[in-house]
């Protein structure tokens, strides 16, 4: 059994996060008993029965024929009372109107979590709306601006484990944790990052990290369909972009702040 500062961690309580983990990530694609006892690696009864509280409860939900499973709403309840009692993102939603309102592009606000960024709030172009919210996704660190901004902000050893060869979401991600690492040098001479149809084909980015943290763990980015980022366009985001970190960080300075001064 795993502990975590001499305390031993909870057997049951890990099982039951790392469920609902599982679910989260399967997104629309519900899962059976047996995929979900399978890939968690206990018994089917006892999965069954933890399945069973969770319904009970509103952390899972079920079809009409008791056979798949998906995550409740309970999750979403709690996901939207992270989001509204963290301070920084509070702070930062006015200046993500202002930044939206100013450029009419797509503007993100999101947060490192181990070797993935976390979407945390979104102001969608005026030009395009999505037909999906990006707000609780998770994308890795290495795919976009968002997750090289924050990574550019870290020394060799606080980097996230990075493996030799790196998932791809298009044919322009890196591919390599060599590359990788040769792009975030040239972020750190930039003083931000940029994704080029990296995420998403036809999409540019420009992340800016957030630096009331050391290293910063906040990020915020606008994404610009390639169709209308012209030279001069890039250089209008950028400067924006650039007031918009001041601003934010003017309000935000490092251990501000009332209440609990949480752990990133």
């Amino acid at each position: 059994m795993a502990e975590t500062g001499g305390v031993r961690e909870v057997k049951s309580a890990g099982r039951t996060v790392e469920l609902l983990e599982l679910l989260a990530a399967r997104g629309d694609q519900p899962a059976r008993l047996r995929e979900l006892a399978e890939e968690l690696g206990v018994p089917r009864s006892s999965m069954y029965a933890l399945l069973k509280t969770l319904i009970d409860r509103g952390w899972v939900r079920t079809d009409v024929t008791g056979s798949l499973y998906g995550i409740g709403i309970r999750a979403l309840l709690t996901g939207t009372s992270y989001l509204d009692s963290d301070p920084r993102v509070r702070a930062a939603r006015p200046y993500l109107d202002e930044a939206s309102d100013a450029l009419g592009e797509t503007i993100h606000f999101a947060r490192l979590d181990g070797g993935d960024v976390v979407y945390l709030a979104t102001r969608e172009s005026h030009e395009y709306l999505r037909p999906f919210s990006r707000v609780g996704r998770r994308l890795p660190a290495h795919v976009g601006a968002l997750g090289k901004a924050l990574l550019a902000e870290r020394i060799h050893r606080e980097l996230p484990l990075l493996s030799e060869e790196l998932v791809q979401a298009t044919p322009n991600t890196h591919r390599t944790r060599a590359s990788l690492l040769a792009d975030l040098k040239r972020v750190r001479e930039r003083g931000h990052a940029i994704d080029r149809e990296e995420g998403v084909l036809g999409i540019v980015g420009f992340g800016f990290a957030l630096r009331y943290d050391v290293p910063a763990v906040d990020a915020i980015s606008c994404s610009v369909p390639t169709a209308r980022l012209t030279e001069g366009r890039e250089e209008r985001i950028v400067a924006v972009m650039r007031e918009i970190r001041a601003k934010i960080e003017a309000v935000v300075p490092r251990g501000s702040g009332t209440g609990p001064q949480w752990r990133p």
